[in-house]
């Protein structure tokens, strides 16, 4: 085999038929370009200089590269970061036939590039790629990415008038005609907004798996919500691109405005398109920019100062918009707006991310409230705020679950659903405004384990779960203002189990609904704290109250249920506690203890005792 030891000794090398030469470098010998080329006498291909070579004696025919699916920016004579890479990430992404490929060296794009293949994996081997001079952007494009890998649409949507309401957790839709259909499809499925201009029910980048009969197709995915009779179903086929991989890159962002900043990667109708191992300082826009994508990894990312927190869209990690079976995990940000944002997104998982500097105070774990459900963050740090957007996404969410987490506060105030918080810490920080807060929404809430040392508020925005509200092994220390424990608007019963309030001092249950303590703690303040309960119904079980007596607030009757499980003076302390209202009070049920202090209660109202058993200072009660 003839040896040359450059692509412009093969140029001038003369061509023939079935010719094989090895070309030792680009420039020189060793250089890492160059390769084994053939000569292809009847090619037409688009001359790259670099896989695609002419010949200095012909026009006819090109010398090709023999890359066998894998090529490095060197073959393009791409040493270092001085000479644009621009050309050759065309030639090599747009080149079907190649599916690896590898930097070598530090690289610079000046262009934002738009490929629509699949099957390909881009290794930048942890050398930094910078984009000084990138060309100017659309006005507000999260997507004008140096790659964005984008499929496509097909056809015109199909659309369906539902006459039966769509259960929640189903698979299966109707449609006119099933036969418009084929299993393996993909389709983007939508809903028109039901409120706001974007708050959608069903928004997902769908696959076909089933045709059960002429008038319903099966999908890879269980709905989250239910469809009322009328609304109008869309499907829009989709030819998404599929296993994209993009790794191991230091990225450096030029810019520091809509127009002129940048940032690595976007993806739109995207199957399998995993990103692992990018490390960005100075981009713009989020270093993963995710919409209609589903099946897809996020793994070991990190952004550190982004140029811009304030504006929307700008300083994020990844967002992720319309996504399904995402997983996000081990990355990292510093000074960010957001670590990770899902919009309608669903059935993804988030865990060991962390947020530090700035980003502690600019919500790195955030959903819009577009209908989002079904999603998981383990082990993760930094504040969080779900389903707060805004009138615009809507604020709605349903089975979220967050544990193992730490941060300075919590916020799920809005429309969230079966909220599930398991072992989570929130501690205050004088640098941080409103730290120390867990705000959450009476709607199916179920909390383990957590702890916060400021601000406990539960309020409730919907009422659609079916499950009880129902806080155990917790521990609120409550340093901030008495501002209510649970607002007024809360309808819902709340239970607490086994759980500690410390520093009551002022503070209310402003809620009529039942109200219920097995086995909890109330510790006062200050020798004048006190706890105002406005509760209907108040249940006590095998709790202990020093310091702090509770008033009971409004006009209206009460009724006043108190258990003791063991003696009372080991359990239960009620030295300080005082009963009052303007109403009337009915005690029921109730076990007391002939030793135990129970002021009178200072009513205006009548005072009922039924079946109430005094107990004396040896005796036990089981309940």
């Amino acid at each position: 085999m003839k040896a040359l030891n450059s692509i412009s000794a093969l140029m001038q090398q003369k061509p023939r038929k079935g010719l094989t030469v090895f070309v030792e470098g680009y420039y020189q010998t060793g250089d890492g370009g160059g390769g084994h080329y053939y000569w292809d006498n009847t090619s037409t291909l688009t001359v790259n200089n670099g896989t695609v070579v002419a010949s200095g004696h012909t026009s006819l025919g090109r010398w090709l590269l023999n890359h066998k699916g894998v090529a490095d920016f060197r073959i393009f004579g791409i040493m270092d970061s001085t000479r644009p890479a621009d050309d050759a990430l065309d030639a090599l992404v747009n080149d079907t036939a190649i599916t690896q490929i590898y930097a070598s060296s530090a690289l610079l794009f000046q262009r934002r590039h738009r490929f629509s293949r699949s099957g390909i994996t881009l290794d930048f081997q942890n050398f930094t790629v910078s984009t000084q001079g990138i060309a100017d952007a659309p006005v507000n494009d999260p997507f004008a990415a140096v790659m964005f890998f984008q499929g496509n649409t097909a056809g015109a949507p199909v659309t369906f008038t539902l006459t039966d309401t769509l259960v929640e957790q189903t698979d299966i839709f109707p449609v006119s005609d099933s036969s418009v259909f084929h299993v393996g499809d993909w389709y983007a499925v939508q809903v028109a907004p039901v409120s706001g201009s974007a708050a959608r029910e069903l928004q997902k980048l769908v696959q076909v798996i089933a045709i059960p009969d002429g008038t319903h197709i099966q999908t890879g995915y269980y709905n989250g919500w239910a469809l009322l009779a009328g609304r109008v179903i869309s499907w829009q086929k989709v030819e998404p691109v599929e296993f994209v991989n993009i790794k191991n890159m230091q990225f450096t962002g030029a810019g520091s405005d809509p127009i002129t900043g940048s940032h690595p990667v976007a993806f739109e109708y995207a199957v399998y398109a995993n990103v692992a191992g990018i490390h960005s300082t100075g981009s713009f826009w989020p270093v993963v920019m995710r919409r209609w994508n589903t099946h897809y990894l996020t793994q070991q990312c990190s952004l550190n100062n982004p140029p811009d927190v304030a504006y929307g869209g700008a300083g994020y990690l990844t967002q992720q918009i319309y996504c399904l079976y995402g997983h996000v995990s081990d990355c990292h940000v510093s000074n960010a707006r957001h670590l990770n944002d899902f919009t309608a997104s669903a059935y993804c998982l988030v865990e060991n991310c962390h947020a530090d500097g700035q980003s502690a105070e600019k919500g790195p774990f955030v959903t819009h409230g577009q209908f989002e459900h079904d999603l998981t963050y383990t082990g993760n740090s930094g504040l969080m705020t779900f389903a707060n957007s805004g009138a615009t996404w809507g604020g709605s969410a349903k089975r979220i679950n967050v544990r193992k987490h730490v941060c300075p506060w919590f916020v799920a105030r809005s429309g969230v659903s079966d909220l599930m918080l398991e072992d989570m810490v929130i501690i205050s920080n004088a640098n941080i405004p409103q730290s120390g807060m867990l705000w959450v929404n009476a709607d199916g809430l179920q909390m383990t384990g957590c702890t916060a040392d400021k601000k406990l508020v539960i309020s409730q925005a919907s009422q659609r779960s079916a499950r009880k509200n129902i806080i155990r092994q917790c521990q609120f220390t409550l340093i901030d203002d008495a501002a209510p424990l649970i607002q007024s608007n809360v309808t819902s019963s709340v239970t607490f189990r086994d759980t500690i309030f410390n520093a009551l001092n002022g503070h209310a249950f402003a809620s009529k609904a039942p109200l219920r303590f097995v086995n909890c703690e109330f510790e006062g303040g200050s020798s004048d704290a006190s706890v105002a309960v406005a509760s209907s119904t108040l249940d006590l079980q095998g709790s202990r109250i020093n310091k702090v007596p509770f008033i009971l607030s409004g006009n209206e009757p009460k009724q006043i249920d108190i258990h003791f499980s063991t003696l009372i003076q080991s359990s239960v302390d009620f030295s300080a506690l005082t009963l009052q209202t303007a109403g009337s009070l009915m005690f029921v049920n109730n076990r007391l203890s002939d030793t135990a202090i129970i002021a009178q209660p200072e009513t205006s109202g009548n005072v009922i005792w039924q079946q109430n058993m005094t107990l004396t200072a040896a005796a036990s009660v089981e309940d």
